[in-house]
């Protein structure tokens, strides 16, 4: 059964956008909690416009008591002071996620022909910290082999196109959901574990979930947050638990 880690960088961006303290990362992460969610990600980005090194800190200490229950999963491109913060508060997994200069969000996975040596010393440091290493990428064969190569310990699929098909009327779903099933069939056959994320929402998630051959984590921040502005932090979580449980 997969599990669900939720993001909560929009929690930020809201709390930045007026300055000060409120709403607080903390808290938002510590309703999730109460939520029974067993997952907590964060994506700090260099221009810190959402999650701060401070924010990293604070949620790690807030979930250092439930670490044998509760998952923590820092995203971001692997620069030095992003890597630094990594090993120091040792979460349970860093996924590693490229970026686009201009970019709002992540838009595409790593490149299966970008080089791969500085990577796989990255990765080879962070397994001797103990951190599990994901690579987003999309679901195509040469990306997950690529993954594989490298020597994470899982990939994440990149779930836009997957999403983008499903709001799509008239457009091939079962060819798109085959598509990520293969993938994930893929991954697992070289000994990879699978999780996936991007524009995952309570309409889309069932479907994909219930296609998905192998799935461990799905990373959801920006539908569970923007509904939980009309229904409760609490009762969204709640809700996509569901979600993640077909």
């Amino acid at each position: 059964m997969a599990r669900l880690s939720v993001n909560i960088n929009k929690v930020a961006t809201v709390r930045n956008s007026r300055g000060g303290s409120i709403p607080s990362v903390v808290d938002a992460a510590r309703v999730c909690l109460e939520a029974e969610a067993p997952g907590i990600t964060v994506h700090p980005r260099a221009d810190q416009r959402h999650i701060t090194p401070t924010d990293v800190r604070e949620v790690a200490e807030l979930l250092a008591p439930f670490r044998d229950r509760v998952e923590y999963n820092i995203e971001g491109d692997p620069r030095p002071d992003l890597l630094e913060l990594v090993h120091e508060v040792k979460p349970h997994q860093f996924t590693l996620v490229p970026v686009r200069e201009g970019e709002l969000t992540s838009e595409a996975g790593w490149p299966p022909d970008t080089p791969s040596d500085l990577l796989r010393r990255h990765v080879d440091d962070l397994r001797k910290a103990g951190i599990r290493v994901a690579l987003f990428v999309d679901p195509v064969p040469d990306a997950i082999r690529w993954a594989a190569d490298i020597g994470a310990d899982r990939v994440e699929l990149y779930t836009e196109p997957y999403a983008r098909t499903f709001a799509t009327p008239g457009a091939d779903l079962q060819a798109e959901l085959d598509r990520y099933a293969r993938a994930a069939s893929l991954a697992d056959e070289l000994g990879l574990g699978v999780n996936a994320g991007h524009d995952l929402d309570l309409e889309n998630l069932p479907d994909f979930v219930h296609a998905m051959p192998v799935l461990h984590e799905v990373s959801i921040g920006h539908a569970l947050i923007s509904y939980a502005l009309f229904v409760g932090l609490r009762q969204a979580v709640r809700e996509y638990l569901e979600a993640v449980q077909v």
